[in-house]
């Protein structure tokens, strides 16, 4: 893993429905129309291509609880794909930091509980030593760095789906500002992986 002070970058991903929401109309916690798609040979390797450089991950508390609710789980699962094995240990092991004003404290290993506005709690977190700070799937992290233009690196999963509305990912008032496109995939299913940095 890579170490750096002072240059760590924060590198989120989400994954959109190609009519652009991160949920459906109905209950935005639903990620069910996600899952056919999480499962395929690009998006497991999109992911794997995330976390090997990544030394944290910052999560909401929502996402917290799915996330480290599951992932420990696929750790000797029978059947298990490698790379999901592999992010699920990496996800046991990096530190992890929770966004929260309603945990005391965290019920995970490795993990600190921050109840202060995102921004701030990134600014922080690149203060420090270490690989990139990994936003996993976080809508409401990634809205507050995008509006505050603290995203280095945006992933995008984007699935060949209407959702025929729900929340979106990207805002109407976005600073202005380019991106390069640094990866893409295609695969089964349509779907599509994207990664593109920050032009500062």
């Amino acid at each position: 893993m890579t170490e750096q002070t002072g240059g760590r970058r924060v590198v989120t991903n989400m994954s959109l429905s190609l009519d652009g929401h991160y949920a459906g109309p109905d209950d935005p916690q639903d990620m069910s129309w996600v899952m056919p798609y999480a499962i395929t040979d690009v998006a497991r390797d999109h992911l794997a291509g995330l976390w090997e450089t990544a030394t944290t991950a910052l999560l909401g508390r929502v996402n917290a609880e799915g996330f480290l609710g599951f992932w420990p789980t696929v750790i000797g699962m029978e059947g298990a794909d490698p790379r999901d094995e592999g992010f699920a240990k990496w996800l046991v092991d990096s530190d992890k930091v929770v966004l929260s004003s309603t945990l005391g404290e965290a019920p995970w290993e490795r993990t600190t509980i921050v109840d202060k506005p995102t921004t701030e709690a990134v600014a922080d977190l690149k203060a420090t030593a270490g690989g990139d700070i990994l936003v996993l799937s976080s809508a409401s992290v990634i809205k507050a760095l995008l509006a505050a233009d603290q995203v280095d690196r945006l992933a995008l999963n984007i699935f060949p789906v209407f959702l025929g509305g729900g929340p979106r990912l990207f805002d109407d008032g976005l600073p202005a500002g380019k991106w390069t496109l640094v990866s893409q995939a295609a695969g089964e299913h349509g779907t599509l992986a994207l990664v593109y940095d920050r032009v500062r």
